[in-house]
Parts: C-alpha cells; sequence; structure tokens
C-alpha cells in the first residue's frame, strides 16, 4: 500500500501532510494550535494563520511529515538551509539543513529542512526517528 499523503491549501500555499513520518513531538500544535488540531476533522485549518506563519512553522517539523509548496510558480525555489544539529533530550538526533542521506542499498534521497534520526535504535523506520523512543521510554 502505497504512502498516504494529505494536502491542504490557502491558495498560496499548500501544505502536505505524511502521517507515517510525523513523531509526534507536538511542535506544530504548540507553535500554532489555531491550525493544527489532532481532535478535529480536518486536523488542520490552514486558513486560520497567515501563510509566513504557516511556511515558518512547518520549518521547524523534525519529522519532515509536513513541507509546503507554493502555488505561484516563480516561488518554488528550493532553499539551502545552514546545517545545524541538535540532541534532544531522551529523543532524536536533529539535523537543520539541506542534506543527502544513502540508504543501506544505496538510494539517495535529498532531505530538506529538519531531519529526526533514531538515537535509541528501536524505529521501525531506521535511519530515520518514528516515535519509537517515547513508547520505549528512552533516556539518554
Amino acid at each position: 500500500m502505497g504512502e498516504i499523503v494529505k494536502e491542504y491549501s490557502n491558495g498560496e500555499l499548500t501544505i502536505v501532510w505524511k502521517p507515517k513520518k510525523c513523531i509526534h513531538s507536538g511542535i506544530c500544535v504548540k507553535t500554532l494550535p489555531m491550525v493544527y488540531n489532532p481532535d478535529k476533522k480536518p486536523w488542520i485549518e490552514i486558513e486560520n494563520a497567515t501563510t509566513e506563519q504557516l511556511k515558518d512553522q512547518v520549518s521547524k517539523c523534525p519529522s519532515g511529515a509536513l513541507s509546503y509548496y507554493m502555488s505561484d510558480k516563480n516561488d518554488q525555489e528550493e532553499k539551502s538551509l545552514e546545517t545545524k544539529v541538535e540532541v534532544l533530550p531522551n529523543g532524536p538526533l536533529l539535523i537543520y539543513g539541506t542534506l543527502k542521506v544513502k540508504d543501506k542499498q544505496g538510494n539517495i534521497e535529498t532531505k530538506n529542512k529538519t531531519t529526526a534520526f533514531c538515537r535509541c535504535g528501536s524505529s521501525g523506520n531506521k535511519p530515520y526517528c518514528d516515535g519509537t523512543h517515547t513508547e520505549i521510554n528512552f533516556k539518554d
């Protein structure tokens, strides 16, 4: 079965949500609670924030489950970000920036913005974090 992908648009910007990538950090809900509400259907109400607020919030998504694209063809350039590494207490290793990840089969994937790598060793989506660290009570 293929990956589930949902899109939410305000006409100017479209948020793309890939639920299997989500590690449930809650950053989206904490940053823009008027947009992201997991208790509602649809859980994303994109019209409740400005395009700039949405872009800023999506750039903070640690798993890459949220991304966006602009409707304006002139505003679809790919941006490279400064690379920064952050170790989350009891959680994943976050890499901010543009990087290329080569998997064990030799496939190369370009990751933009934020990528969360597993530190607990129990992710079912290695090398990426899938949130399993919370289930196993990983401490480090």
